[in-house]
């Protein structure tokens, strides 16, 4: 202990404490009573000083209960705590179920690129080796659909240039 000039009684730190059981069933107590009591007393600064809802519920090894709400009622902080957690179920709930039905989405996608990319392989002369008379004919019938489709086309913009063509004749005339 050292003594100011002042008339305070100032106390040396006592180093740190090692984190187990009491044996002393007495020492156990007082040690027990003063840390719950600093224990509820920084929960009522904490609720104070940050505007903060804290609930503290605290059995002694007897069995009796001492609690600290900053509520009107312990009971209330309960109630707020199971709305929370029950949400937080919820939301990790939904988030499973969508990685879920995204990973299905991904197989479907994939299976489907890889269709689209044997087809067009067929479509291009390539791997039809595998196919029957019946499928290579459905080929060559796209291939002369498509074969229209773009000769139509075609067409259309040579005509389309035909004419611009001959409205700039007219105006140069």
């Amino acid at each position: 202990m050292i003594v100011t000039s002042v008339g305070r009684i100032l106390t040396m730190a006592r180093g740190k404490v090692q984190m187990r059981r009491i044996e002393n069933t007495a020492s156990r107590q007082v040690t027990f009573s003063k840390r719950r009591s600093g224990l509820l007393k920084k929960a009522y600064e904490l609720s104070v000083l940050c505007d903060a809802e804290v609930g503290v519920i605290i059995f002694s090894q007897k069995g009796r209960l001492y609690e600290f709400s900053s509520s009107s009622e312990i009971q209330n902080t309960i109630d707020r705590y199971r709305r929370s957690s029950n949400d937080a179920d919820t939301y990790k709930a939904n988030m499973e179920q969508y990685l879920l039905h995204l990973k299905q989405e991904t197989t479907d996608m994939e299976r489907k690129i890889e269709l689209l990319e044997v087809s067009l392989r067929k479509l291009s002369g390539q791997c039809l080796g595998s196919c029957s008379t019946d499928e290579i004919q459905m080929i060559g019938d796209q291939l002369e659909r498509s074969l229209g489709g773009i000769r139509a086309r075609k067409a259309q913009l040579f005509n389309d240039k035909i004419q611009q063509l001959q409205e700039k004749q007219l105006c140069l005339v």
